[in-house]
């Protein structure tokens, strides 16, 4: 999984984008999880996601706008599929989330992790919601278009911080991303729970 993002990265030729690639496995990209006990709520569950993410941008965008386009806007559907989460890996040297320990000890006096919600989010890390994290990471390492920037930071759609704002303003981008992003964490990886 890490050599192909990594590569679908490259392909996107931005400038700074080997910083980009340097800064996200410094900082969890590829271990950290996706969620707190939804989706892929385990070790490299970021990663799997905007992989996931990536599949059905792209076959979303073949199917309602044509394999010219979808070539067309292969860097951006890379950049934004595959970094619209990137704020999950945290900031300032701080995780986003972190293991949820019950208060409960076992035989051994080790702290339980708990099952039904493995981690919680991060309580040392100041409250910003991760898609204004994404897009404030991404801005130190490569130039997102104005169109990048917005589906990356409204992604989350009805669900996000940003709701009232987009109402009425989506752009194409920003609903190829939202539509793949709520597929991806909304059946594909709720089937391959087994739910």
């Amino acid at each position: 999984m890490k050599k192909i993002i990594e590569k679908l990265l490259r392909e996107t030729e931005r400038d700074g984008i080997e910083n980009l690639i340097s800064w996200m496995n410094d900082n969890g990209y590829f271990t950290a999880p996706c969620s707190t006990h939804h989706h892929l709520c385990k070790e490299g569950g970021l990663a799997e996601h905007s992989f996931n993410v990536f599949m059905r941008m792209t076959k979303l965008c073949t199917a309602l706008l044509g394999e010219e386009e979808t070539r067309k806007n292969h860097a951006a559907i890379i950049i934004c599929s595959l970094l619209h989460d990137i704020g999950k890996c945290g900031q300032f040297g701080k995780p986003y989330y972190v293991e949820n320990y019950l208060s409960k000890v076992d035989k051994e006096g080790n702290p339980i992790r708990s099952s039904a919600k493995p981690y919680v989010s991060n309580s040392e890390l100041m409250n910003v919601s991760h898609d204004i994290r994404s897009a404030i990471i991404l801005s130190q390492f490569i130039q997102l278009t104005e169109e990048e920037q917005y589906a990356i930071l409204y992604h989350n759609g009805l669900y996000g911080d940003l709701k009232y704002q987009i109402s009425g303003k989506e752009t194409p981008l920003y609903m190829l991303l939202h539509f793949a992003d709520m597929w991806a964490s909304r059946v594909d990886e709720v089937e391959e729970k087994g739910e």
